[in-house]
């Protein structure tokens, strides 16, 4: 196992388990340190997933002052809820932490942060995710929405992330809640295709996180988690390979909806798009075919490929919904 594999594996609450120990694992210096460590803001790169419907909603949306407004909200209290969790995580696992080669360095495993503080900290964080989301133009949906999820990853803390199949389904509406708020706050309707391609999408990296997970327990012979035992390989490639024919089904059902509904050049360029997604896609299955599916937001941070195939994306979908209207 490569030591990226190593730092990929524990990277989240989602993922943790299967790492190896690193000179580079140092805990906290101080308690101010370990209190930003343990809220985990490299994991906020996957709150980006607001922007997806605003993003494709059009110009008149997503550049209006109260449309960034609202996402800016969605993105907050995303990064707020999220690091709650990540705090009742670490201090319901602390004693199991102390005994792993990697977490022990983690800020209250460290005895750097005290579990009464985490806590403590998580309750306001809550309290603000909800409070702070009220403030969007469909306060009260974007509420319900970070409520949901809150239930949901508290539910996987405290048990459900020892049940088969549940604990995919609960990583997956992590993914699937955050691509659906940026629309909720904004009030936009959401296409269905498009909720099949966040519903499918999430699936597709949540199985993918414990394809990788289980595959290099195997190669190295760590401990795995319980909910893996009830898992194989051979399950976990049909989840994720019948999730990813799914998603691209999806987009394409997505893609040719939009088309229709445009009267100008654009129309090309939302069919265009569905290249460098379903080439995404293949390039993502062939890092989960690795292992190194183990944290979407490492590898979307690592992998040249990726960020090229999603830039071009973004280049399409710019060309659709914001120049072709312009110069058609």
């Amino acid at each position: 196992m490569t030591k990226e594999q190593a730092g990929i594996l524990g990277s989240e609450p989602h993922t943790g388990g299967l790492a190896i120990p690193s000179t580079k694992h140092k805990p906290p210096k101080n308690l101010a340190d370990g209190m930003i460590k343990a809220l985990r803001p490299r994991q906020w790169v996957k709150n980006v997933l607001v922007l997806a419907a605003p993003m494709a909603a059009g110009s008149d949306v997503l550049l209006n002052r109260r449309t960034i407004i609202d996402v800016a909200i969605a993105f907050a209290v995303f990064c707020m809820a999220a690091s709650a969790i990540y705090l009742v995580n670490d201090a319901k696992d602390v004693e199991a932490d102390r005994a792993h080669p990697t977490k022990q360095f983690r800020p209250i495993a460290a005895g750097v942060l005290p579990v009464g503080l985490a806590y403590g900290m998580a309750v306001l964080l809550i309290a603000g995710s909800v409070g702070v989301s009220l403030l969007a133009s469909s306060g009260r949906n974007l509420a319900i929405v970070m409520a949901i999820y809150i239930v949901l990853q508290l539910g996987y803390c405290f048990g459900w992330k020892h049940l088969p199949v549940i604990d995919i389904a609960l990583v997956s509406s992590g993914f699937m809640l955050r691509a659906m708020a940026g629309g909720v706050a904004a009030g936009i309707t959401l296409s269905q295709w498009f909720l099949l391609v966040a519903a499918f999408g999430s699936l597709f990296m949540a199985s993918g996180k414990r394809y990788a997970e289980i595959l290099l327990a195997e190669k190295s012979g760590a401990k795995i988690r319980k909910a893996l035992e009830g898992y194989t390989p051979t399950y976990l490639r049909f989840v994720w390979t019948l999730s990813a024919t799914a998603v691209v089904m999806s987009y394409a059902l997505w893609g040719f909806e939009m088309a229709n509904m445009v009267q100008h050049h654009g129309a090309v360029w939302y069919q265009v798009s569905m290249v460098p997604f379903t080439v995404a896609i293949l390039r993502y299955a062939a890092d989960v075919d690795r292992g190194d599916g183990g944290a979407p937001d490492e590898l979307a941070l690592s992998d040249r490929t990726l960020q090229i195939l999603a830039i071009a994306w973004v280049g399409c979908i710019a060309a659709a919904v914001y120049i072709a209207p312009i110069v058609s």
